[in-house]
């Protein structure tokens, strides 16, 4: 599958990245995007990049767009390298590690309070999707 047959939320499950959408196709999955996580009571984040600065700032800009409350850096490596971020909104931590091998983008995961609600993942979206 190509980046330019992605036209939903699913399409994306079946790829490793994604690092350029069509701007159509890219308003289209926020509005789905949107309309799934308003289903979730909170978060888990996987952000998968060149670098810690690259993780943060497609971490930072969801955040803003979602008007989330920052979370809190409490573990990441001294070393430069590709790195996979994981942020928890129920614990307000993010966690980084060198990781190489894997794709870029972003996963977000959406989770109930209880057992009624299963978790779900979408992505991976482009880092600059929420920019």
């Amino acid at each position: 599958m190509t980046e330019s047959s992605v036209q939903n939320l699913a399409d994306l499950a079946r790829l490793r990245e994604v690092r350029e959408l069509l701007p159509q196709i890219r308003n289209e999955l926020r509005k789905e995007l949107h309309q799934a996580m308003a289903k979730a009571s909170w978060f888990t984040i996987g952000v998968m990049a060149p670098s810690m600065e690259q993780a943060l700032r497609a971490l930072r800009s969801l955040e803003q767009s979602q008007q989330w409350e920052p979370l809190e850096l409490v573990d990441s490596p001294k070393e430069p390298g590709p790195v996979f971020l994981k942020a928890n909104q129920k614990g307000g931590t993010i966690r980084i590690r060198i990781e190489n091998g894997l794709g870029e983008g972003i996963l977000i995961s959406g989770h109930g309070n209880d057992d009624t609600t299963p978790s779900t993942t979408w992505g991976p979206l482009p880092l600059d999707f929420f920019s």
